[in-house]
């Protein structure tokens, strides 16, 4: 008998991957894959969407004739701030843009002078980022390529489009409209007043919530498909699922990115100033969220000190906590480090661009420092998700969950909370699934399927 399963692609940036899961939501088969990035209109660097779609049909497709397994759901996590501009007839019209690519400078100077910037960005939860705002993708799509935006009928958010090969269905999903798009006005719910000025609205498709699911026939078989999702928010919805009890998330890696399903507060001023933003939950909620750069800071920051020392580079991976440590800062504003990649100036922190390195006793002494340092700032853009909202519990999850100085910092400096590490590499990927699935997961799985370490205070 076939065993019934459920499909999710979950599309990072660097890593393509495809789980497939059984009814439990135990992993049982997998695959990944990667692309050389190509260059678009102009010349920058993005993803290959015509390999990537030949990829997600081609695997699918074996799935659906594996006689192992009977698919009853797909669904699609993908990164966000990217849209893909389809004409009436379904085809891709526009080059899939980066959204790392420049914003023209022409192009950022009229709509800053049609649009106030503060305005603009409290009334959207985004800061002004650029084509990281996808929003202003369709912006500069009118004010510099207007040829190529008259041809547009259709403009979906990624998730989106990957369902969209599979439903035919022009939707757009919460999560996805609500990651710094700059599109949604949150304190009107709807589109904001520069998108309906612009005539942008009339190609974006009608919202629906992420766990919508439409039933397709698949080549003669029933398959439950849904919308898809934004892979932020799709890491909450195991542990909101799990627990009843409010808790934030430090989801950790190249972006330490702090999320709070729990404070429904609006944003203000100085929040977006410290890159505060407001993500939209599965529903349309508003969940608090805040970034720092600090995966690719410590990388940098854990080079120097290694060219310094003269140790292998891949040594800040494998610190021990150090009992009795003892900061040789001379006050809690004035830094030791250089942090100026993640702007400490913006917590109140007095940055230090020239470090010196020798008053540190090794290696390990200033790698201690370092791991202080930093857990100062997580915990500075912590707070601004925190806000009001009342929570005892912290989950860590990502890269620095498996870091025993991060974590252990984090401890010893918020006591009032309840410090938990786990360690999950789907957690992506089962929000998805637990979206097209309705499905309550039992009060252990965390506990099993997530490594839950808690964390106390130590000396």
């Amino acid at each position: 008998m076939a065993q019934k399963v459920t499909a999710v692609f979950d599309i990072g940036k660097t890593n393509k991957k495809f789980f497939v899961f059984d009814e439990d939501f135990n992993e049982i088969d997998r695959a990944y894959i990667r692309f050389d990035e190509i260059p678009d209109d102009d010349g920058f660097l993005g993803e290959d969407i015509d390999k990537l779609v030949s990829w997600v049909e081609e695997t699918f497709d074996e799935l659906m004739n594996n006689e192992k397994y009977e698919v009853e759901s797909l669904n699609f996590s993908t990164y966000g701030a990217s849209l893909v501009h389809l004409d009436d007839e379904g085809k891709r019209v526009v080059p899939f843009y980066n959204y790392l690519k420049p914003l023209p400078e022409a192009v950022e100077k009229n709509f800053l002078a049609e649009n106030n910037k503060t305005e603009f960005e409290l009334n959207t939860a985004s800061p002004f980022m650029g084509l990281l705002n996808s929003g202003l993708q369709l912006y500069y799509l009118k004010q510099a390529k207007p040829e190529l935006l008259k041809s547009v009928k259709h403009s979906l958010h990624f998730p989106q489009y990957l369902s969209y090969l599979f439903t035919g269905r022009h939707v757009t999903d919460f999560t996805s409209l609500g990651c710094h798009t700059g599109l949604w006005d949150y304190s009107a719910q709807q589109y904001a007043e520069w998108v309906k000025n612009e005539g942008l609205e009339k190609v974006l498709a009608p919202v629906v919530p992420a766990s919508q699911t439409f039933t397709i026939d698949y080549k003669g078989k029933k398959v439950k498909v849904g919308p898809g999702v934004h892979d932020s928010s799709s890491a909450l919805i195991p542990y909101i699922n799990a627990t009843d009890e409010p808790f934030a998330l430090i989801s950790t890696g190249t972006w330490s990115i702090c999320m709070n399903f729990f404070n429904e507060e609006p944003l203000t001023a100085s929040e977006l100033q410290s890159d505060c933003l407001n993500f939209l939950g599965i529903k349309g909620t508003s969940v608090k969220a805040s970034r720092l750069f600090l995966g690719k800071h410590l990388s940098n920051c854990a080079r120097v000190l290694s060219d310094y020392f003269e140790v292998d580079y891949q040594s800040y991976k494998s610190l021990s906590w150090k009992e009795n440590f003892v900061s040789q800062k001379k006050s809690s504003e004035n830094l030791l480090f250089d942090h100026s990649l993640i702007q400490p100036e913006r917590f109140g922190y007095v940055n230090n661009e020239n470090p010196d390195y020798s008053i540190f006793d090794n290696y390990e002494d200033a790698l201690m420092h370092l791991f202080d340092e930093l857990t100062d700032l997580q915990i500075s853009s912590l707070k601004l998700a925190v806000g009001n909202s009342q929570l005892k519990k912290i989950y860590v999850d990502g890269g620095f969950s498996s870091s025993e100085v991060f974590v252990q910092f984090l401890a010893n400096k918020l006591p009032e909370y309840e410090i938990y590490s786990t360690s999950f590499a789907l957690g992506t990927a089962l929000g998805a699934a637990l979206l097209v699935n309705y499905r309550t997961l039992p009060p252990d799985f965390l506990s099993k399927n997530y490594s839950v370490k808690r964390h106390h205070k130590r000396s």
